[in-house]
This record gives C-alpha cells, structure tokens and sequence, in this order.
C-alpha cells in the first residue's frame, strides 16, 4: 500500500460484486455444512452419552483432544487422504464442532426435569418416542447454544483453509497480503463478520420458533 491512498477502494468492490457473492456462498457452505454434520453426529452421541454416563467422559475427552490440534496441522493431515478438496476442509471443522455441541446435547438432555419424563413413560411413550418426542425439544434452548458457538467458530475458521486453496472469502485476505493491497483484506473481513452475525441472528430466530412455549413463558412474566 502507498502512502496517501485510501484504506478501502470502493471502485474494486464495486467491479467485484460477481466474484464476492461467489466466494461468500462458498465460504457460507465450508462453514455451516460442517455444523449440520457435527450436530448429526453429537444428537445421537449425546443421547448414548446421558443413557450411560460412563461413555461421556472418555468421548468428551476425545473430541476435547481433536479441537486442540491446530487448523493448519489437521488440514495437512487430511491432504494426505482427501486431496486439495473442500473435503478437507470440512472434515476438520466437523470434528471441532463435536467438542461443543455433544456436552450442550448432553447438558440439554438433563435439564429436563425427571416429572415430565416420568409423565411421558407412564403416558405410554416408548424410550426412543420420548427421547425424541418430549426430551429433545425441551433441549432445543442449550442445544441451539452450542450451535450458535460451532457455527460462528466454523465460519471464521474456514478462512484458513485458503491455505490448501479452499478457504472462501480467505481468498481475499491472501490475496491482499499478496499484492500488499488493504482492500480486498479488509472486504472479505467484514463479509465474514457480517455472515457469523447473520447466522447467529437466524438460529436465535430458529430457537424461538421452535420453542413457542418460551416465548409465551417471557411475555407472561
């Protein structure tokens, strides 16, 4: 960057428009698809995990150990077996939602108090009906918590995968280091800023929505 130009020129943006919502849709499937595997993933983990309790610690400590290995060095892991691919990039942030979202299954689980399942048992709801009928939408509150951590932690972290070429918006930010040029940085910053606010705003619309009863509870009080 030389002195005396602007910080961000707006020309570029505006002769990038195309290329940006392009790369965004790309960042915005690397970063939410891994959220939807990891959450497919930690519902019936999470649920074995609160039926026998002697499964959660060692399986919280596994996923513990997998989140802190670096981005960087679990992409490199990967290449090995999946190439250059968005799969490589995908695969590991699936495997860091796990140690957010299976204790936030496993918490939502046991805030249901024992009453409502004893209600539904005696109502002559089978195990699996109850779990899924009564017990998981009580959950909805934590569960959608820890979501809303994985999904904002994922969409900033597909940024580095631009590092194997698969990076999204992370494009820009390398690209700018490149050519020393603030623009391009400073755009695909703010985009990704504005998709993990978006997104978080979106599961607080999902969690109201599906959770009515919630609502009802905040407007009597």
């Amino acid at each position: 960057m030389r002195d005396g130009e602007p910080l961000v020129r707006w020309a570029w943006i505006g002769d990038h428009v195309d290329e940006l919502a392009h790369y965004t849709g790309v960042h915005l499937r690397l970063g939410l698809l891994p959220v939807l595997f990891g959450l497919i993933i930690s519902v019936p983990l999470g649920m074995l995990c609160h039926r026998y309790r002697w499964v959660y610690p060692p399986t919280l400590t596994a996923a513990n150990v997998l989140y802190s290995i670096p981005s960087l060095a679990l992409f490199m892991i990967f290449v090995r077996y999946t190439g250059l691919t968005e799969r490589t990039v995908m695969i590991p942030l699936t495997l860091y939602t796990l140690s957010v979202l299976i204790p936030n299954v496993v918490d939502g689980l046991a805030s249901v108090p024992d009453p409502v399942r004893q209600a539904a048992t005696a109502m002559g709801f089978s195990t699996v009906r109850r779990v899924v009928q009564v017990e998981l939408p009580i959950a909805v509150p934590v569960v959608v918590a820890g979501v809303r951590v994985a999904a904002v932690s994922s969409i900033s972290l597909v940024a580095v995968g631009q590092l194997i070429g698969q990076g999204g918006l992370g494009y820009y930010i390398t690209r700018g280091l490149q050519l020393d040029f603030p623009t391009p940085i400073i755009t695909a910053t703010v985009l990704i800023m504005l998709l993990a606010l978006a997104t978080d705003a979106l599961l607080v619309l999902a969690q109201r929505l599906l959770t009515p009863w919630a609502r009802g509870k905040g407007a009597k009080a």
